[in-house]
């Protein structure tokens, strides 16, 4: 059994065992593993026979070391370094001292953030706070094209939502007199030249590993161009290219581009600039002379590490330290910024917030806490294996942060009528919460209340059910109208509870309940649930935004007064 498939046993015994005071069991686990690799469902004899040791020494675990594992407590990894905010310890950065680390996190503002991008925020942020060191925030915003207003604003309202301040926010084109003086530098040094190639023909080279007839121009021929990049050519007709090594088996290195034409006009800068650098270019100058130390990127990089250290070393630049991390996604629901925006324009969703993405406005409107995001994402580590999660592994670090302050309410959502008779008194109180202080509501009942349909389909006359929080009721009529009897308060473990609302108070809203976008690579038409429901009177009393816990359903967040939004079980 690969160790991937041991260490997918582990996380899921792990969740279930602290979701259930500390211990879990095989079944479970297996089931839960199965449905969340679908591909080792052939191979379930197999897995089963990995889990019941491993479901074993979970739980033989205290519930402490458990929380360890998690990211709630110092990690247990060999060489682990010091703890971060979310509670879990990152390995120590090799040449890194105290109050001398530098980090940055420079997303493009060409869309909203998600979770990939709350991925590499707080892996930077980590780092920084954990040696008392410096966070920028730069927008990378070297392609007029793809950028707008909205998507600066969005980038740093998911940054103050996840709880991170930076010591410095700018942007990639403040610096563009700084771009231009370093790409004239590798110019005059030989180190770059203008290519006016078509595109197929550069791609040709590259592919055959030969040289571009332009790489052979003069000095000055090759200055003349430079100057003509800024009025004189037109977008597409020129680009300034590295003179690279075009036998190199990395084909990054073979004579990339460094400087390209664009005339979109700039949200910021407006038409003052035409000429733009490349992401390869501007990163590795901007994190030189922003004084970066360590600078973290996605593994997708990783083979464009040697072309950051060669512009560096050709403009006599201070190298920092790259490392990298792997990609984090979610089963089933796309971070690709062109897959969602063609969402969009499809009409198959309204906008950056629909509940049912990863990007950190949907998380947050959905009832998401940047807490269990920083959680979550530190549970995984600093590693290169790509992630791609099920959504149910943040879902336990969130349980945890609202559990808490989730007010209990009942809810029915295929409401049937049952009257009552007998009852003591027209109103209940009926305790927020059953640990935390958070009062109590009464609730008026009234003769007759709403419960589930599907509760009310299996009641025969005789029967006695306990409607929660309310007492015991026996049915008398379960034909036709459903009727009933009020038959004390006395506790019965075997008898079945159910939830109810007042009928004559009940607040109608409507419910919506987001599941994975798509199926495999499909979109999935039914991803998107949105039923009428009744809940208690006090609901309509909550700010929007707060976080409740329907009663036999789960957890939910107030979207408005006649809207919640389904979180999680």
């Amino acid at each position: 059994m690969e160790d991937e498939v041991r260490r997918e046993i582990r996380r899921h015994a792990l969740l279930n065992a602290s979701e259930h005071g500390g211990r879990t069991s095989a079944k479970i686990v297996l089931a839960k593993v199965l449905g969340a690799v679908p591909g080792l469902r052939g191979r379930a004899g197999e897995v089963a026979a990995e889990v019941r040791p491993i479901v074993d020494e979970v739980n033989s675990l205290t519930a402490e070391r458990q929380r360890d594992e998690l990211g709630g407590g110092p990690a247990r990894a060999a060489g682990a370094g010091r703890p971060g905010r979310g509670g879990r310890q990152l390995p120590e950065l090799e040449g890194a001292r105290a109050g001398g680390v530098v980090t940055r996190f420079p997303p493009e503002p060409n869309g909203y953030p998600h979770i990939g991008h709350a991925k590499a925020a707080i892996i930077n942020s980590e780092y920084a706070d954990m040696y008392g060191g410096r966070k920028i925030l730069r927008m990378d915003d070297t392609n007029p094209e793809g950028e707008r207003m909205e998507y600066y604003a969005a980038i740093k309202v998911g940054m103050e939502w996840l709880g991170i301040k930076y010591d410095v926010v700018k942007n990639t084109s403040d610096d563009m007199e700084l771009m231009y003086q370093k790409g004239l530098q590798m110019v005059e040094a030989g180190g770059a030249y203008v290519c006016t190639c078509k595109r197929d023909e550069v791609s040709r080279n590259r592919r055959e590993a030969r040289e571009c007839r332009c790489r052979a121009l003069d000095a000055g021929r090759t200055a003349e161009r430079w100057h003509r990049m800024f009025e004189g050519f037109r977008q597409g007709e020129a680009t300034v290219r590295m003179r690279g090594d075009m036998g190199s088996p990395n084909t990054v290195m073979r004579d990339p581009v460094l400087f390209r034409i664009i005339d979109g006009r700039h949200p910021l800068v407006g038409d003052r600039y035409r000429v733009w650098p490349s992401y390869d270019f501007a990163v590795a100058v901007e994190d030189s002379s922003d004084g970066v130390t360590h600078a973290f990127r996605s593994k997708e990089y990783e083979l464009r590490n040697e072309l950051y250290y060669a512009i560096l070393d050709a403009l006599g630049m201070r190298r920092p330290a790259v490392l990298e991390f792997s990609r984090l996604a979610f089963r089933g629901m796309p971070v690709s910024k062109r897959v969602i925006r063609q969402l969009i324009e499809e009409g198959k969703i309204p906008w950056y917030d629909d509940p049912r993405l990863p990007t950190l406005e949907a998380m947050r409107r959905r009832g998401i806490r940047a807490e269990a995001v920083r959680r979550f994402v530190l549970s995984l580590g600093l590693t290169k294996s790509d992630t791609l999660a099920p959504f149910d592994a943040l879902e336990a670090f969130n349980r945890k942060a609202i559990d808490g302050g989730s007010i209990r309410l009942n809810m029915v959502r295929s409401p049937r009528r049952l009257e009552i008779s007998g009852m003591p008194a027209g109103a209940v109180e009926i305790r927020n919460h059953p640990t935390s202080e958070m009062g109590s509501r009464t609730v008026e009942v009234g003769g007759a209340v709403y419960v589930e349909a599907g509760d009310a389909g299996g009641l025969q006359a005789g029967d006695t059910v306990r409607l929660i929080g309310l007492g015991n009721v026996r049915i008398t009529q379960s034909a036709g109208d459903l009727r009933g009897e009020y038959a004390g308060d006395l506790l019965d473990a075997g008898r079945p509870k159910i939830q109810w609302v007042p009928q004559a108070t009940a607040h109608r809203i409507k419910l919506v309940i987001p599941g994975p976008l798509f199926n495999g690579e499909e979109y999935d038409e039914g991803s998107l649930e949105e039923a009428e429901a009744y809940t208690e009177p006090h609901y309509a009393e909550l700010g929007d935004g707060d976080p409740i816990q329907f009663i036999r359903f789960g957890y939910c967040r107030k979207d408005s007064r006649s809207q919640a939004i389904y979180t999680h079980k």
